[in-house]
C-alpha cells in the first residue's frame, strides 16, 4: 500500500500560519469542496459555528511533488524546540560562492512576510551553511 505524508503544525491562528507557508513554499490553500465557492460557504451551510472557522486549514504543493501541510488550532502555545523541521532547499545546485548571498536574499523575503531570522551559519569546508529561522508562530526551519 502506497504511503503520503502529510506535515502538520499545531498553531494558533491555521490560516495565517497556511498563509504564511504558501508564500514560502509557493503552495496554494486547498480549495473548497465541491459545490461550495468558498470555505465560509461550505462551513456555514455545514452548521459549524463561526468560532471554529478558523480550527484548521490546509495547503498543497500546486504541482503535487510536495506534502500536503495542515494546520490544527490548539489552545496552548509552542513550548519547545521542534525536534523535527524543515529545511527549505532554497540554494539548490547553486554556485558555492554565491549560495550564502541566494540564501540571504531569501531569508529577507520571507522576514518581510513574517519569519524571523535566528542565526546565519557561514559556509565552512565541512558545510555548504544555512540560514536558522522561525516561522510566524515561533515554529523553527532552515533555509539550506
Amino acid at each position: 500500500m502506497a504511503v503520503t505524508v502529510q506535515i502538520t503544525f499545531d498553531c494558533a491562528d491555521p490560516n495565517a500560519l497556511a498563509g504564511f507557508w504558501c508564500e514560502a513554499l509557493g503552495y496554494r490553500l486547498d480549495p473548497p469542496p465541491e459545490g461550495f465557492s468558498s470555505w465560509p460557504e461550505a462551513l456555514k451551510e455545514w452548521g459549524v459555528p463561526e468560532s471554529e472557522w478558523n480550527a484548521r486549514s490546509a495547503c498543497s504543493d500546486p504541482d503535487g511533488a510536495g506534502p500536503r501541510l495542515f494546520f490544527q488550532r490548539v489552545p496552548e502555545g509552542k513550548s519547545a524546540k521542534n525536534r523535527v523541521h524543515l529545511d527549505l532547499r532554497a540554494a539548490p545546485g547553486v554556485d558555492p560562492d554565491e549560495r550564502m548571498d541566494v540564501l540571504r536574499q531569501r531569508a529577507d523575503q520571507l522576514a518581510d512576510i513574517g519569519a524571523t531570522i535566528v542565526r546565519i551559519t557561514e559556509a565552512t569546508p565541512m558545510d555548504a551553511g544555512f540560514i536558522v529561522m522561525l516561522d510566524p508562530e515561533g515554529n523553527e526551519f532552515c533555509l539550506d
